[in-house]
């Protein structure tokens, strides 16, 4: 439980110290870079890269490599970001508001409180589906039903039992283990579906290849990542760039590695998050705060 406790803790830190960074005319790089930094120094390690996705981009807009992109007024910005403590993990994620969207982002951040006050152990997958639900619609908002928080494990980011953002008529119950519960809102048609690719890549299996660079790269990638996702812009500190490209290309060709695609809401509505990981046993235990 330590180096749980710990990574949440760490995790909690990074999230509320991005917040102050996140303003218009900032550089989405720059904060990015600022609040990795901030993880390595606080003694964490990154569990997935940390991910700023604005307004209709619900998921996975890691900084891409030499990215111009600034924030802007208006934006709805989703700041996601993951922390292992040798291994354990602590997953949280908050909206920040640079429009007119202050409910947008209340109706989740609700909608999480709420869930978190049904959670006991033993509690069923659908109740905490059904508070989220009702607390987004009751904002006037919709969940995003193909989006869901999940079990955490060590080195596994998305593990069961996977929690629903709404009523699924699952009666499986959630018990000794560790969970991330993640509700989505917004004023769109509550789907998402894959758009631009994100430069965020996970092993998929391991198998020989032929390329030395690629065979190169990929060991790296196993020793320094331990399966968990990486982003493109961390191995141009180590390699170059267009080793780094012709290898990410083979190794995807391949089947060894997979690319992540931005997640993007399917009627272009804007999407806010909030996020905990929470321990549920005999005691409840936020992690994250």
């Amino acid at each position: 439980m330590k180096d749980w406790i710990r990574s949440g803790r760490i995790a909690a830190e990074a999230r509320e110290y991005g917040k102050t960074l996140i303003k218009v005319n900032a550089s989405l790089l720059e904060v990015t870079e600022k609040i990795e930094n901030k993880i390595i120094s606080l003694g964490g390690s990154f569990a997935f890269p940390p991910q700023l996705s604005r307004n209709e981009i619900a998921a996975h807009y890691n900084a891409l490599c030499n990215d111009t992109l600034i924030f802007q007024e208006g934006d709805v910005v989703k700041l996601d970001l993951g922390v292992h403590v040798n291994g354990a993990i602590g997953d949280t994620a908050c909206t920040i508001d640079l429009g007119e969207n202050k409910q947008l982002i209340k109706a989740s951040e609700e909608a999480l409180k709420n869930a978190i006050k049904e959670i006991k152990n033993k509690v069923k997958v659908y109740e905490l589906g059904k508070v989220i639900q009702e607390t987004i619609q009751k904002y006037g908002f919709s969940p995003i039903r193909n989006l869901s928080g999940h079990g955490l494990d060590i080195y596994t980011i998305h593990d069961t039992p996977s929690i629903p953002n709404y009523d699924n008529k699952d009666n499986s119950e959630v018990r000794n283990c560790f969970i991330a519960i993640e509700p989505f809102a917004t004023n769109g048609i509550g789907l998402v579906a894959d758009g631009k690719p994100s430069e965020i890549y996970t092993i998929v299996r391991v198998k020989p290849i032929r390329n030395a660079d690629a065979r190169k790269i990929l060991k790296f990638i196993i020793e320094e990542y331990h399966g968990l996702p990486f982003a493109k812009r961390w191995l141009l500190k180590e390699f170059d760039r267009f080793k780094v490209s012709i290898a990410l290309s083979s190794l995807e060709k391949e089947g060894i590695l997979m690319q992540y695609n931005q997640l993007v809401e399917k009627e272009k509505g804007f999407v806010s998050q909030c996020e905990h990981s929470v321990y549920v046993g005999d005691e409840i235990k936020i992690l994250t705060e």
